[in-house]
């Protein structure tokens, strides 16, 4: 090897090993940075866009792909202390020319948070509503869905703005009353009692706490590095407070049982998904919903927790795919008849 190209070896290998250096001391010193650059890494190669829109002096932040065209706009509302990136892994198996958008829930991540607001699920309904409004997308129904407490969001908006949507989704969703207690709710109880209410499961605070809940949340076992733990720890710390406002706002008896106050109200056909194996709401919510509501399509996933949406995120597309193509060629044959 003569010396030109050993001296291009030795450039070529210093070039690689500045990123790879880079990548190390990233994921060892700053591991919050990392998983928020994998979620702007995944919105890109995804074509999702951020976007902001506002109400008076209120903003809201959410991601779309598409335009609205022949089949329905779908609109996405995470759960408790989440953001609109959480489906991103749905998004993945969703075609490029539907129209999509995620919208960070009221006082979540990009959209304003205020001491002032309404962060009863009614409350967060008549945001939703707004953030409608100042995209316009109600100018033509639209499907909505909802996992967790935006699932209790979404069914309640089902219930009050019934000329909004055309179709409905519930994932797992809260605000209903259920004969099982789930391993949650027994939790919570026990933190109750000892008058431990602070150290509420959904809101970790440490490693560990975070492995805990990730464990109560999924019924896939994920293996997650320290590191990665403590830097999805990082990131929701400065925002605990915030989630134990909240928290306590949604559990308390105006919130608990939103949905099922409101379910008998829902005429759009509806769509349950829930993971079987559910630790944090009971599946037994399942067949409230399919009890009260005329158009219900009940999918029990086995081997699956209340993260369905992380867990099955291919299985939940093709569900909610297969809802919409089933509503369209029912709407076909009613048109032809």
């Amino acid at each position: 090897m003569d010396l030109d190209m050993l001296n291009m070896f030795v450039i070529a290998s210093g070039t690689l090993a500045i990123p790879i250096l880079a990548f190390v001391a990233s994921f060892l010193l700053w591991p919050s940075a990392l998983i928020r650059i994998y979620y702007w890494y995944w919105r890109r190669a995804l074509g999702m866009q951020v976007r902001y829109a506002n109400y008076d002096d209120y903003q809201f932040c959410y991601s779309c792909r598409g335009r609205p065209g022949y089949r329905p706009s779908i609109l996405m509302l995470h759960g408790f202390s989440a953001h609109k990136d959480m489906w991103l892994s749905i998004v993945k198996f969703l075609p490029k020319n539907l129209h999509l958008v995620c919208v960070d829930m009221p006082g979540h991540e990009g959209t304003t948070r205020s001491d002032l607001d309404d962060y009863s699920i009614s409350g967060q309904a008549k945001r939703i509503h707004q953030f409608v409004e100042c995209i316009k997308l109600n100018r033509k129904p639209f499907h909505l869905v909802g996992t967790s407490m935006g699932g209790n969001v979404a069914g309640v908006y089902a219930a009050q703005y019934p000329e909004d949507i055309c179709s409905l989704t519930l994932i797992c969703p809260a605000g209903l009353p259920s004969a099982t207690d789930s391993k949650f709710v027994k939790q919570l109880r026990e933190l109750q009692e000892s008058k431990r209410i602070d150290r509420i499961p959904l809101i970790p605070s440490t490693p560990e706490e975070m492995a805990d809940m990730l464990k109560l949340c999924s019924y896939v076992r994920f293996k997650v590095p320290q590191q990665i733990l403590q830097g999805l720890v990082d990131v929701r710390i400065p925002h605990n407070e915030f989630y134990r406002k909240l928290f306590l706002e949604i559990v308390d008896e105006k919130s608990r049982h939103s949905l099922h106050e409101n379910m008998s109200k829902i005429k759009a056909p509806t769509q349950v998904i829930w993971g079987k194996q559910d630790q944090v709401l009971d599946v037994s919510g399942a067949s409230v919903l399919a009890s009260a509501i005329p158009d219900c399509h009940v999918y029990i996933l086995e081997n699956c927790g209340h993260s369905v949406v992380v867990e099955r995120p291919r299985k939940t597309a093709n569900l909610i795919l297969e809802f919409l193509a089933l509503l369209h060629s029912i709407d076909n044959n009613k048109k032809q008849a």
